[in-house]
C-alpha cells in the first residue's frame, strides 16, 4: 500500500498592474518581508505583519507596512479569491499626514481590486 502525502494546495501569486515592478524597486529587506508575508498567504495563513486595510470591509484586503531607513513601504493584497493571492499595489508612503494611505493610492487599490475580480471571474469561467 502506498503512503499518500498530505500535499497542501498553494495559491498562485498574481500581480495586478505595476505591483511586481514596483516591489522590485524597494530595498532588499522590504522585498524579503513582503515575499515572506505573501508566502504565508499562499499557504492559506496570515502572517502577523499582515493587517486588514481599513475602508475595505473586512479581512479580505490586507496590507504589510514595513519601515526601513526612515521611510515607510506598503504592499496591499487580497485573499478574497480561492485561486490566487492578488497583489494590488506596492508603494512607498510619502504622506506626512497620519498613517492613512493617500487618496490616490486608495483609488488605485480599488481599481486594481476590480481588475483582480475580473481576472478571477475569467479564470473561473475558463475552468468550468
Amino acid at each position: 500500500m502506498k503512503a499518500v502525502a498530505n500535499v497542501r494546495s498553494v495559491r498562485r501569486v498574481r500581480w495586478i498592474g505595476s505591483s511586481r515592478d514596483d516591489l522590485r524597486t524597494l530595498p532588499k529587506r522590504v522585498r524579503q518581508k513582503v515575499g515572506f508575508v505573501l508566502y504565508y498567504a499562499q499557504q492559506g495563513q496570515t502572517h502577523e505583519a499582515a493587517k486588514p486595510l481599513r475602508g475595505f470591509g473586512g479581512g479580505g484586503i490586507l496590507e504589510v507596512v514595513e519601515d526601513y531607513d526612515r521611510a515607510t513601504y506598503r504592499a496591499v493584497y487580497t485573499v478574497r479569491f480561492a485561486d490566487a493571492v492578488y497583489v494590488l499595489h506596492v508603494f512607498q508612503k510619502k504622506s506626512k499626514r497620519g498613517i492613512a494611505a493617500p487618496k490616490r493610492d486608495v483609488e488605485l487599490i480599488k481599481t486594481r481590486l476590480r481588475e483582480a475580480a475580473r481576472l478571477h471571474a475569467a479564470q473561473e469561467g475558463s475552468t468550468q
